[in-house]
């Protein structure tokens, strides 16, 4: 029997079997994803903006870019061989390469990254083999930024709602939370005459990051809310403000050496919240089944009506 127009009966509201998760929650660990992801992100974004530091004859900032490149994709690397539990783990993703698992892909990201950024740093603090050290650094330069942003390409494609929904923002949110990141670690460490790039790095990383997140909380809907509430929704509001706080001390206070370490600070910290709110939010939204079966019963009521 048809249901009648103006019918006054609600909706059935969503029930699981004894209100148990449909999904099985991811069994990656914390903090150690967070990190890697945080890590890995301003790794990628460091070893571009050496290259251009090297292009622009920045020998402070492209000292201390090269030495972040290496040092965050090598403290990464521990990080993520402590979640897989042992080394071997990691070894056995790179036995083989499949294009279409960006968890195979982000594997041998990360091994090219990492070898090319450390032979570049190595070579850059010694001042040996220097045409190898350039090679190295080119190439690190161009692998740096897939390798920011694979980590959230890895996540859109897991069945987690927040993430598996968010597959069109969260490579920009990403992207734009490494940059704002590693913006902020040269203004902290480089002196401020030679720090001009890293600030502008730092807004531009910043705008992307905010403009990513209005966009993903605007078109997610329902499934927006993991990121709004509770520990995640505390952690983007906290991130927002440290952006926004560093972003400003970038524009404002460019020549106080206070300033810019301080806004270097907020920065690095707004970008850690964020991958751990990201990172949280996915985490809650595949314990509450709501979020895996009422867009399902949405997508399945829009696909009736096209065929009706």
């Amino acid at each position: 029997m048809g249901r009648r127009d103006g019918a006054v009966v609600p909706d059935a509201e969503f029930r699981s079997y004894y209100g148990r998760p449909i999904l099985k929650k991811p069994v990656w660990k914390q903090p150690d994803v967070p990190l890697y992801l945080w890590l890995g992100g301003i790794a990628g974004t460091s070893a571009a903006l050496a290259e251009g530091a090297r292009l622009s004859d920045r020998p402070a900032l492209e000292r201390v870019a090269r030495l972040a490149a290496a040092a965050g994709s090598g403290i990464g690397s521990i990080v993520l061989v402590h979640d897989l539990g042992r080394p071997e783990r990691f070894l056995n993703m790179l036995r083989v390469f499949k294009v279409t698992s960006p968890l195979s892909v982000g594997s041998w990201l990360l091994a090219g990254f990492s070898t090319a950024a450390s032979v570049s740093a190595a070579s850059h603090e010694t001042a040996r083999l220097r045409p190898v050290g350039r090679l190295a650094g080119f190439a690190a330069a161009t692998l740096g930024p897939p390798l920011a942003t694979y980590t959230a390409v890895l996540l859109a494609n897991t069945a987690v709602p927040a993430w598996h929904e968010a597959y069109r923002e969260l490579p920009f949110l990403f992207a734009g939370s490494a940059t704002a990141a590693t913006g902020g670690l040269a203004m902290l460490a480089v002196p401020v005459a030679e720090a001009g790039p890293a600030r502008r790095l730092a807004v531009a990383g910043v705008a992307l990051d905010l403009a990513a997140e209005h966009r993903l909380e605007s078109r997610l809907g329902m499934l927006a809310e993991p990121y709004q509430q509770q520990r995640p929704g505390r952690f983007l509001r906290a991130a927002r403000g440290l952006n926004l706080a560093g972003a400003a001390g970038a524009v404002l206070g460019g020549r106080s050496r206070a300033v810019s370490s301080l806004s270097g600070l907020a920065l690095l910290g707004g970008s850690l919240l964020t991958r751990f709110a990201v990172f949280q939010a996915g985490l809650a939204s595949a314990e509450d089944p709501k979020y895996t079966v009422v867009p399902q019963r949405e997508r399945m009521r829009a696909r009736e009506s096209q065929l009706a």
